[in-house]
């Protein structure tokens, strides 16, 4: 068994017992238990688990805060590969709606570099900007309360230009993604608020996060899981959390 499958087998274990302990994997797995203890210090790095004394417990802990110029920084490869499969979905001559979300900004990049005729709707200046010299789309700006953490505008006056459109593709970005209470959580009540305005304007509306915010939690929940078409990762994340999201009928992508 590859490391990677043996440690997509212990957060399946985490998820159905909250807490795995290390003799009993070393058995399981046919591996020492030095082994298990470096697997379960990457775990332990990763913010999925807190390691106790023999073992481990399933952590969900709250997601960093940090603003949008740190977050363009960070996770890169595992954004572009999020970013290209959002950019294959999307068709000649639609309108799509990116959220505030360092993944969508990487969205635009790939919109401005082919040759798609869309009509693209923001909130984020960031993405603006990315279509300043781009002839074959259309910027829609929501305008709004202008926020300097995510170098976007939130609030009434946005939510009230996102609710005048309706779009093919709504592509919205989270901190966290929490399938055992099906929430979906940010920092800023604004953002919030305005990310809920944004995915009842679309047709179809695909929640854009690497695999790690799903064991994460941020403080303010803006929607279910339910009000989602599908989810499009870098990768899959555990068994438990796949079956999660089939029982809800959310698509992985």
């Amino acid at each position: 068994m590859f490391v990677e499958e043996r440690i997509e087998k212990i957060i399946q274990l985490l998820n159905e017992n909250q807490k795995v302990v290390v003799k009993e994997l070393s058995k399981r797995f046919d591996v020492t238990e030095d082994c298990i203890r470096k697997d379960l210090k990457n775990l332990e790095r990763q913010g999925i688990i807190k390691r106790t004394y023999g073992g481990g417990v399933l952590s969900r802990q709250f997601a960093p805060q940090n603003d949008i110029l740190y977050r363009k920084k960070i996770d890169v490869e595992d954004k572009i590969i999020i970013a290209e499969k959002a950019y294959k979905l999307i068709k000649e001559s639609e309108t799509i709606f990116l959220d505030i979300s360092s993944i969508n900004i990487l969205i635009a990049e790939k919109i401005a570099k082919g040759n798609k005729k869309l009509t693209v709707i923001t909130n984020m200046i960031d993405i603006i900007r990315t279509f300043s010299k781009c002839d074959n789309v259309d910027v829609i700006g929501t305008g709004g309360a202008f926020n300097k953490d995510v170098n976007g505008f939130v609030g009434s006056t946005a939510i009230e230009s996102i609710l005048k459109h309706k779009v093919n593709r709504a592509f919205v970005g989270s901190c966290g993604v929490n399938m055992f209470d099906k929430s979906l959580t940010t920092y800023n009540v604004e953002d919030g608020n305005t990310k809920k305005a944004i995915i009842s304007s679309g047709k179809k509306v695909y929640l854009v996060i690497e695999n790690k915010k799903f064991y994460y939690d941020a403080t303010y929940k803006f929607a279910d899981i339910y009000d989602i078409d599908a989810i499009i990762v870098d990768k899959k994340p555990d068994e438990k959390i796949c079956g999660e999201l089939e029982k809800a009928d959310i698509e992985i992508i």
